[in-house]
């Protein structure tokens, strides 16, 4: 495990009050744990600026499946991307709208290439693509 060192920081009342407010609605124990969880969000986002570095995501599309040719569409990119893709979870919401989960895994440029195919795709209502770490560089 690694150590734990302790350090100051100084910072304005009303930042320091507003950020306070924060931790304790999102339900942290402490200021150490948000500060640590805020580092660690930046250390992700790092990540993903560099096309070859390996990350780990989803990508989230609610989409109407009476467009025509859209199911199609989605396999044949999907399958495409299949050494990306690890998992798909679909879930039908209503009678024509859909909602697919694409579990991701890869390098960080091509996740954002397969990303913004997907969602530009017509019929797609909404989508997103959440970044996060394979957790590897992250204690």
């Amino acid at each position: 495990m690694a150590q734990v060192v302790r350090f100051g920081v100084s910072i304005d009342q009303d930042l320091l009050e507003a950020f306070d407010q924060k931790i304790v609605r999102k339900g942290y124990a402490n200021r150490s744990e948000a500060i640590r969880d805020l580092i660690r969000d930046e250390l992700v986002e790092m990540e993903w600026s560099k096309e070859d570095e390996e990350v780990a995501g989803t990508i989230t599309l609610v989409y109407d499946h009476h467009v025509r040719g859209l199911n199609d569409l989605l396999l044949e990119l999907q399958h495409h991307y299949v050494e990306l893709i690890v998992s798909t979870m679909h879930v039908h919401l209503a009678h024509d709208r859909c909602l697919e989960v694409l579990l991701i895994k890869g390098p960080a440029g091509e996740a954002k290439e397969v990303a913004n195919r997907l969602l530009s795709i017509k019929g797609i209502i909404h989508g997103r693509l959440t970044a996060t770490s394979t957790g590897e560089k992250l204690k």
